[in-house]
């Protein structure tokens, strides 16, 4: 028997109303490894008193993916709750709010991390293995720390090395697009994408030149269709 596979996961509640996103997040959680669905509720209620019984059990939850726009409590409001509560778990706020306002008031109720629907499963992946790499770099240290193991273990919750997009650019449509160019494995033109991902062609050529001019595609004119002339892309890392 193998005894990674008796280690368990990071245990997390999706906090979710809509029930297609609540059951599209409990997916995404399932597929990443370290880390294990505790449950779904689909108000702040729901959340708060699941994560008490959880704690009651001697089985609390370790992170909470959180909707900040739930039918009966803001995500905020749920979040105080869970800290005057005294109830360790981390918070990930998972929510279409962009309000500069909420994403501070986010930060100093403790929520460690924010991703902005809608988001790839690439995206969500992502994040939680930065908070996973968190996780273990606290977990490693001894009772009385430094400075730097501190700085160190904060820095695992952002992607390193990421350029800041130009303005009108969203990480998550460009995390789309380069989705769909690494899965089509060929030249893709921005009509193509279009079709695929329902956005204007502007749209989708600004994104493939971004990528182009990156260096992670690669353009070239597309001969012999109809019409004016277009280019097409292709992925290169």
């Amino acid at each position: 028997m193998n005894p990674q596979a008796q280690t368990p996961g990071i245990r997390v509640l999706v906090v979710e109303d809509e029930e297609i996103a609540a059951a599209a997040h409990s997916e995404y959680v399932r597929r990443v490894d370290g880390f294990d669905l505790a449950g779904v509720a689909r108000t702040g209620q729901d959340a708060l008193r699941q994560l008490g019984d959880a704690s009651a059990a001697g089985s609390p939850v370790d992170l909470v993916l959180l909707d900040m726009n739930l039918p009966d409590l803001h995500g905020l409001d749920v979040s105080r709750r869970i800290r005057s509560a005294g109830l360790g778990t981390d918070i990930i706020a998972i929510t279409a709010v962009r309000e500069l306002q909420v994403v501070r008031s986010a930060i100093s109720t403790g929520i460690v991390q924010y991703l902005i629907k809608p988001f790839t499963f690439a995206t969500f992946a992502e994040k939680l293995g930065n908070y996973l790499e968190f996780r273990r770099a606290l977990e490693s240290q001894p009772n009385v720390t430094s400075q730097s193991d501190v700085d160190l273990a904060l820095a695992q919750l952002r992607t390193p090395g990421e350029p800041v997009l130009p303005k009108g650019l969203a990480e998550d449509t460009l995390q789309s697009v380069i989705e769909l160019l690494k899965a089509r494995g060929g030249p893709v033109s921005a009509s193509e994408v279009v079709l695929d991902l329902g956005m204007s062609r502007v749209t989708a050529r600004r994104y493939l030149e971004y990528l182009a001019d990156a260096g992670r595609a690669r353009r070239a004119p597309r001969y012999g269709t109809p019409g004016r002339p277009e280019n097409e892309y292709s992925w290169l890392r």
